[in-house]
């Protein structure tokens, strides 16, 4: 637990001490499904800018191809005073 640093021209005797980060978000979603969108419904509005909002629906729906559905995104458009997004897929499924 205990580092020396190098800075420059001089030694720092450094400890390192755990600490916690803050958890994820976890929120339930009303989901729309068409043969190339999605709609997505009753998005709660959280403490995160609208673009990190949109990169983790893309996530979501991009990793559920292995499971049920999903795919390659083609665009996210997602509005944070509707709480909604219409994922569009490359490929209908």
């Amino acid at each position: 637990s205990k580092h020396c640093v190098n800075l420059d021209s001089t030694t720092a005797n450094v400890t390192v001490k755990p600490f916690e980060l803050d958890m994820g978000f976890q929120f339930e979603l009303c989901v729309t499904v068409s043969g190339k969108n999605i709609v997505v419904s009753e998005i709660p509005e959280l403490p995160i800018p609208e673009a990190w909002m949109r990169e983790k629906l893309e996530l979501n729906f991009y990793k559920t191809e292995q499971a049920a559905g999903g795919g390659e995104i083609k665009n996210v458009t997602y509005t944070q005073e509707s709480g909604t997004a219409v994922i569009t897929f490359l490929k209908p499924g």
